[in-house]
């Protein structure tokens, strides 16, 4: 029976995780990077069609929800209000600080 150990090899690693973190390569293809770019820009087109379609429709609809809720009456004055009378003092009026 071979007992079997896992060496760890930075190199060997580097390889294989190599390819998933390194930024992918422009086609050479010119007819191919332009049929790239246009699907970009036209997958750039439609979310940001949909998002303010979206934003729009929220909007549309918090305005009729705000329209169309009944309004209730406002609540009546609490029992404990202090009524009182007052009056305006001008400025030559007031007491001097000596």
């Amino acid at each position: 029976m071979h007992a079997r150990s896992f060496r760890f090899d930075p190199a060997q690693l580097h390889g294989r995780l190599h390819g998933l973190f390194v930024s992918p390569r422009k086609p050479r293809t010119p007819l191919l990077r332009v049929l790239l770019g246009l699907v970009g820009l036209v997958l750039l087109a439609v979310l940001v069609f949909f998002g303010l379609f979206i934003g729009a429709a929220m909007l549309a609809a918090g305005l009729a929800w705000r329209l169309l809720r009944k309004r209730e009456a406002r609540p009546a004055a609490p029992d404990n209000v202090v009524e009182a009378e007052y009056r305006v003092l001008r400025k030559p009026e007031l007491p001097s600080q000596r």
